[in-house]
Parts: structure tokens; sequence; C-alpha cells
């Protein structure tokens, strides 16, 4: 099921959601297709929501090459990892982890096969639906000295802040309707 389709399942609190979703993604401007659906892909699995997810993969593959679709899951498997490790280094009142080796694999990061401009942003909107400041500040920087400017960064934000809310609104709507969701 396509995107559009799980928008109109979308309840009428979700109003904005869906008004957002639309202005974002149907009418973007910012972002080329291949930076705005590697978003959204890579957002929607950060989301954890499966309905969202399999239609963003959907979706997805019908707006990205098969290596661009591939790399936008790269992302969201990678900092999946890095998020939770990076954001323990900086939480952690012990000076000393920050100073320590992640000794995590990391290969997908320089064999993704996209523009490094893409797949810096999809980590980016990825750490952002995470919560790792550490890791939104280095994806953000990187963005910067390769020469992305702020709209460009601000806009694949706004995408993943949409595309998390739209998972958040599905997740609420399976616990408040149960019997709808094993249906």
């Amino acid at each position: 099921m396509p995107i559009d389709t799980v928008m109109e399942t979308l309840p009428g609190y979700a109003k904005d959601i869906k008004l957002n979703y639309s202005t974002l993604v149907r009418q973007n401007t910012e972002l080329t297709p291949q930076q705005l659906w590697g978003t959204v892909v890579a957002s929607a699995i950060a989301t954890r929501n499966d309905t969202l997810t399999a239609a963003a993969l959907e979706d997805g593959a019908q707006h990205l090459s098969e290596q661009a679709l591939e790399a936008a899951r790269i992302a969201a498997a990678l900092m999946s990892m890095n998020n939770i490790f990076y954001r323990f280094q900086h939480l952690s009142s012990n000076e000393k982890y920050a100073t320590m080796p992640a000794r995590l694999r990391m290969n997908g990061m320089r064999t993704h096969g996209v523009e490094p401009v893409d797949f810096e942003l999809w980590s980016l909107a990825v750490s952002a639906i995470n919560g790792c400041g550490k890791c939104v500040d280095s994806h953000e920087k990187v963005l910067r000295e390769k020469g992305a400017g702020e709209d460009l960064v601000l806009a694949a934000v706004r995408v993943a802040s949409v595309i998390h809310a739209i998972g958040a609104v599905l997740d609420a709507e399976k616990v408040h309707q149960p019997e709808a969701a094993m249906a």
C-alpha cells in the first residue's frame, strides 16, 4: 500500500500531519527526488512502524534506483546502531567513554554508492528521529563541509519529522483500536 493510501487512514487529529506531508513530500521543491525519497525511506524505517515502512519501501522503489533504495536502508540500519552508541557516549558522565573507539563496523558509510550529500541527509534524518545529538552535529557538519546549506538540511529534517509523526499516529491508532489493528 503506498504512503498516500496510508495517509487516508490517519484520523482527524492528524490533519496537520497530513497537510505537512502534502506540502513537504508531494510539493517538495528543496530536495532532489533522490534526497526526498531516500529521506522518506530511511525515516520510515527509523519509526519502526511496519505499515509505514512497507509503504515507504514500496513508494521508494518507484522513485529511487535499487542502489539508492539500498543506501537508504543502509543509512537507517547504521544510524540505528550508531545513534545508540554515540548517544551513550554523549550522555554518560564518564568522559573516558568519549575517548574509546566504537569498534563497530560501519563500512556501509563508505560503500553505499550514492551521492555523499544524499547519504548524509538520510543519516541526519534518522539521527534526528533517534535523538542522537552527537550524530546530528556530526552529519550536519559534514553536510555543511560538502556545501549543503541550512535550507537543504532543514528540509530533510522537516521530512523526517513528518514521517516520524505519521508513524507515531499509526502506532497510537493501533493501541486505540486494537481490534482494527489485528484485522
